[in-house]
């Protein structure tokens, strides 16, 4: 398997699948001494793998008694996920943050693996020339108006 933040993360997606609840509770030191790296590691998987972005919310308390609860964001209702993604987007979207959120849409089923590729594709600005310059802006302003079209009950 691949590096060491991979193991971790594919381990913590596994045991949130096979639990009913939606989270997760667990001891940092803990998991960090079943990977035997220091709990810093655990932190970096955390704060670059479990995102809003991706569909998930990490409470932690620090100290001796304490844990992390990860829970899964659900995209529920129908049209909910607009809502919830227009929130997330704000005014500026980075290209980064735009991927994750395509990556969400990916994960949850609301896009397929073409429609992925494609909205990725338009929000990375690529192939756009000119002195252009705010980035963020448009792209946040085109992942809305991707959100609002996927939300139509009269496309499917």
């Amino acid at each position: 398997m691949g590096n060491l933040a991979d193991r971790i993360e594919e381990y913590l997606k596994q045991i949130l699948e096979n639990t009913s609840e939606g989270y997760i509770v667990l001891q940092r030191s803990e998991l960090a001494g079943e990977f035997a790296c220091v709990p810093s590691q655990i932190n970096y998987v955390l704060d670059t793998r479990f995102t809003v972005e991706r569909g998930y919310l990490v409470e932690s308390r620090r100290g001796g008694g304490g844990y992390l609860r990860i829970i899964r964001l659900g995209l529920g209702i129908e049209g909910q996920y607009q809502q919830v993604m227009r929130q997330l987007i704000g005014e500026r979207l980075s290209r980064d943050r735009s991927n994750a959120l395509v990556e969400r849409l990916l994960d949850e089923e609301l896009v397929t693996p073409r429609e992925a590729a494609l909205i990725k594709s338009v929000l990375s600005g690529n192939n756009l020339s000119g002195e252009f310059r705010d980035w963020d802006s448009l792209r946040a302003r085109l992942m809305k108006d991707i959100l609002t079209t996927l939300s139509r009950d009269d496309l499917v």
